[in-house]
């Protein structure tokens, strides 16, 4: 058992934290209040060859695992990034993990290089508004019409829909009432994201801005046949190998996120003197900070066993929704103390803590609720009756 970095971890996290140094506050202060994707920092990384660090050497690729992903994407939240940061590159890591593992060799020629280059940018499109994270019900078709489908219906909270140009797709190609279990019946596709058959509505939110979030609706989207990975009907079981990394990054993100908060809550608690003392020699600000720290380590724990799991091809199901639970939980009570630690400064822009705040109930909500997190363990680890 061995905790320490390889030296080649070591030294993808100490290129990511120097090339995220060019991004300071003041550059993502005003990607928060006026929005607009990054693309200066995502330019950056895909020239760096950094967009492909888990995908296969023979596409572009450096063929590296989750743990080394992980590392990266929480080196760039650690940054002061947050999930402005990592969310503008966060597709690239899991979302085509798909394709990686089912997609045919001139797939993976055809779609990956592009995305490693930074060249396309994709979005991800399963959740949909009335079905949320009971997958198996989504509402939107794909209709096969010769060597081509026509897809219809819906998405929400789809992330980068603004500026992507090509989208991983999971729709129904058989109805519901017509297979025998409803994970069946769902296929995966990877296609052009043609504004001609799709209208992306962008929604207002708490946090992100830079990282825009849409409804989407499609209609009648032609997709050739080639675009779809793997067999017909089989899209859930593909789409579940790009969940586990998912909630791994995510978890790895908020780790970096809750660091980097708590770095700024303790330099501050070093600096500021009220009743001629600095306010950290108080133990009411020690405390809450040293438990956040502990809580941010043992999450990073399970986050990085989890991701070892994943690269020896072991399961890690239970492992990475913990991650992501416990990760989310530690960076949110870090950003809050945060807040509480600058006292009326923290709700002040200018010390960005408010903005990190915010930012951390996206690791708390997606990719799934807290709630379904527990249900998973009880469950699955645990041996409980489903619930639900």
């Amino acid at each position: 058992m061995d905790f320490a970095f390889t030296p080649e971890q070591q030294r993808i996290r100490e290129a990511i934290a120097k090339l995220c140094a060019q991004f300071g506050d003041e550059y993502w202060l005003k990607k928060d209040r006026e929005g607009g994707f990054p693309v200066e920092l995502h330019q950056a990384l895909a020239r760096d060859g950094w967009l492909g660090i888990a995908m296969p050497e023979d596409c572009g690729g450096a063929g590296l695992g989750i743990q080394e992903a992980a590392m990266m994407m929480q080196a760039i939240a650690e940054s002061g990034a947050g999930f402005s940061g990592a969310s503008a590159v966060h597709m690239n890591i899991f979302g085509l993990n798909p394709v990686v593992v089912f997609g045919t060799p001139e797939q993976k020629r055809r779609m990956l290089p592009p995305l490693i280059a930074g060249s396309e940018r994709s979005c991800f499109a399963v959740t949909e508004p009335n079905t949320g994270l009971n997958t198996t019900r989504i509402k939107t078709k794909a209709e096969k019409k010769g060597d081509r489908y026509l897809v219809s219906g819906q998405k929400v909270w789809i992330s980068t829909a603004q500026i992507a140009e090509k989208v991983l797709l999971l729709a129904r190609t058989t109805p519901l009432e017509e297979v025998r279990k409803p994970t069946e019946g769902l296929s995966l596709f990877y296609t052009d994201f043609d504004r001609r058959h799709i209208e992306v509505r962008e929604i207002e939110k708490m946090g992100r801005k830079a990282v825009d979030s849409n409804q989407v609706f499609f209609d009648g989207l032609p997709v050739p046949e080639a675009d779809r990975l793997g067999e017909e009907g089989r899209g859930f079981e593909y789409i579940l190998h790009g969940m586990n990394p998912e909630r791994i990054l995510i978890a790895a993100e908020s780790v970096g996120l809750g660091r980097c908060a708590l770095a700024r809550a303790s330099a501050y608690a070093k600096e500021r003197v009220v009743f001629d003392r600095p306010i950290g020699q108080n133990q009411a600000i020690q405390h809450p900070l040293a438990r956040n720290w502990m809580n941010l380590e043992a999450a990073n724990l399970m986050v990085m066993k989890a991701a070892w799991l994943y690269d020896q091809g072991l399961p890690c199901g239970a492992e990475a929704n913990a991650a992501k639970y416990l990760a989310g939980e530690a960076s949110f009570d870090a950003c809050q103390q945060a807040v509480m630690t600058h006292g009326g400064f923290g709700y002040a822009k200018e010390y960005h803590v408010e903005r990190y705040l915010r930012e951390s109930l996206i690791g708390r909500i997606a990719p799934v609720s807290p709630q379904l997190v527990l249900c998973f363990i009880a469950e699955r680890v645990l041996g409980l009756p489903k619930s639900y």
